[in-house]
């Protein structure tokens, strides 16, 4: 249903000389998509592409260098040099056919890269120690940035945005958020200097305030948007008091808006703030923006576990902010702003960071509960891979709702499950210690498996709980195909402890807590403990006559990313690449 708070949320609005169709902007998040020397791919067209049509008022593309010592990651976008442009220009016009306004992030890696990412020394404002995560963790010590090297890296920002110009972008964000170089000068923990960048605030901030002088100067026809943290938290860093004052003196600087985040590689008890995990409140970082938006007259965004529109709409209606970014949660469903406008359920992001995480280790873009993310080159509008059929889905768990979403488009779909409640599994793992490698919360799967119900509703699936199907042979008659996504059960009977264990919360405790995050354990509890149920429905069910397919931990064992993988595969057909298929 339509929420009465979203005629503003999708209405028009303005950044400096650009205006959007509406006021949801993707945020900008490592994809890894372009080729080993930063050229754009088709691979990474296609992606920006989807969430183009989706419906985003303006598509952040992904953190770019401005110069090689500012390259952070493998495989990171290409903006220091000419012979990128051509790429670039087939992005941002792919971004514009598609119906959104195209922006960049400049980002500066500083002193959070290596010398076998960037092929440089890193510069940074001071030669204090990093700790730098790409595919392996390292410490480094950079290099301590003179004056001469500082004017340098400012004139590099500027002829950067010019070339984002010359691509055809119409705006860019100067990434001053998060622990790389612009955010290095702003706290005081980084940045020792005892000259004019260094010390009171107004020091540290002249290098953020120079960097966007330029860069407006540079590129006066663009919108120029200045992301930056409300808080760095941990002791001695950039404070929200801090972040209000840095906010003004961008605008005064030529900012067309302030983009508010939070975190740091620094930040405690963990750097995962920065892209806050599922047992994080809700919109962590939208009170930092308000306070902003009180000292400041440009329009302010904020991101940050925005996935329910509900949230995003009722934050732009009461006048808190002034355009919502979302990252993650265009993985989950790239037609997030389509759907929500027409008032239809959205794919929910459960805040599980497989993308990020997955990211740092060297992975390209994924997606947990989205397994086409970063493969929309292979199947940019999948369609299913039959119609016209009556098909009988057993078991409510991910796996048998996501394949009952997927094909009650083109298919008439009944689900059976033997509870009274649907959810399988996912109705017990936000009770464990951790799900993928964040602390889990059950109310965050929860509102995904309820979202994924109400879209199976909206598709006319029916939904039958409290019924085995299995029981009685007259109930599967008249069905074309049966799917079996039972999931799997624990050996020896043990599912009963297991599920007392987890809801009594003593898996959250000493000694079990230890024992739960101990990998050989977690894949003995995934995997080896439990066993697949499918085979021996399957084998009842074909000497029946039945057509049978089994998904899930129905097929084989393991954890959801394969479960949900296995789903969309038995939709759409082999996903290229999907480096889940092996569980399968």
């Amino acid at each position: 249903m339509r929420d009465s708070n979203q005629p503003r949320l999708f209405g028009p609005a303005r950044i400096g000389p650009v205006t959007l169709k509406n006021r949801v902007i993707m945020a900008p998040m490592t994809t890894r998509k372009a080729d080993a020397e930063g050229f754009v791919t088709e691979a990474g067209i296609a992606y920006y592409r989807a969430r183009a049509q989706g419906g985003v008022g303006l598509v952040t593309v992904e953190m770019a260098a401005p110069e090689p010592a500012g390259k952070h990651r493998n495989f990171e976008l290409g903006l220091h040099d000419e012979r990128f442009l051509p790429g670039l220009a087939r992005l941002a016009s792919a971004i514009h056919e598609a119906g959104a306004k195209a922006a960049i992030q400049i980002g500066h890696g500083g002193g959070h890269t290596r010398i076998d990412i960037a092929g440089v020394t890193p510069i940074a404002p001071s030669a204090i120690p990093h700790s730098v995560q790409e595919g392996h963790t390292e410490v480094i010590v950079p290099e301590a940035m003179s004056l001469a090297r500082i004017a340098q890296t400012v004139r590099s920002f500027a002829e950067a945005a010019q070339r984002a110009e010359r691509a055809g972008f119409d705006a860019v964000e100067i990434h001053a958020a998060h622990g790389y170089l612009i955010s290095q000068f702003l706290n005081p923990i980084e940045n020792r200097r005892d000259d004019a960048y260094g010390g009171l605030l107004e020091n540290r901030a002249r290098f953020t305030l120079e960097v966007t002088r330029a860069v407006k100067a540079a590129v006066p026809g663009l919108a120029v948007i200045v992301r930056i943290n409300g808080d760095d938290f941990f002791e001695g860093g950039m404070t929200r008091d801090e972040a209000v004052t840095l906010a003004a003196w961008a605008a005064q600087a030529g900012a067309d808006a302030i983009h508010v985040t939070g975190g740091h590689y620094r930040s405690q008890p963990t750097a995962a703030i920065m892209i806050p995990p599922m047992a994080t409140a809700k919109t962590p970082f939208l009170g930092f923006a308000e306070a902003v938006k009180r000292k400041v007259s440009i329009p302010v965004v904020s991101v940050g576990r925005f996935g329910d529109p509900a949230e995003a709409a009722r934050a732009i209606a009461a006048g808190k902010v002034d355009f919502i970014a979302l990252g993650r949660p265009l993985l989950a469903d790239p037609d997030w702003v389509a759907k929500a406008e027409r008032g239809e359920e959205v794919r929910r992001c459960i805040a599980c960071n497989t993308c990020v995480d997955g990211m740092r280790e060297g992975r390209q873009l994924h997606c947990l509960v989205n397994p086409l993310a970063g493969r929309e080159a292979h199947l940019p509008r999948p369609v299913p891979l039959s119609s016209g059929r009556k098909i009988a889905v057993l078991g409510a768990g991910p796996a048998g709702l996501n394949y009952a979403s997927l094909m009650a488009e083109s298919n008439a779909v009944t689900v059976f499950e033997r509870r009274r409640e649907a959810g399988g599994a996912f109705r017990l793992a936000g009770h464990a210690p951790l799900f993928q490698g964040v602390a889990a919360n059950q109310a965050s799967l929860n509102e995904y498996l309820a979202a994924l119900q109400r879209t199976c509703l909206e598709r006319r699936v029916e939904l039958r709980t409290g019924i085995d199907a299995l029981a009685d042979p007259a109930t599967l008659q008249g069905f074309d195909h049966v799917v079996i996504a039972t999931g799997a059960r624990y050996r020896a009977g043990a599912g009963g402890l297991v599920a007392w264990l987890l809801r009594a919360g003593l898996t959250r405790r000493w000694p079990l807590r230890a024992l739960a995050a101990d990998p050989a354990w977690r894949d003995w509890f995934y995997r080896r403990a439990r066993q697949a149920t499918g085979d021996a429905i399957a084998a009842r069910l074909r000497g029946r006559g039945l057509s049978v397919e089994i998904i899930g931990d129905a097929r084989v064992a393991g954890k959801s990313e394969a479960a949900i993988a296995s789903a969309f595969i038995a939709a759409f057909g082999p996903l290229d690449g999907i480096e889940v298929a092996r569980h399968l």
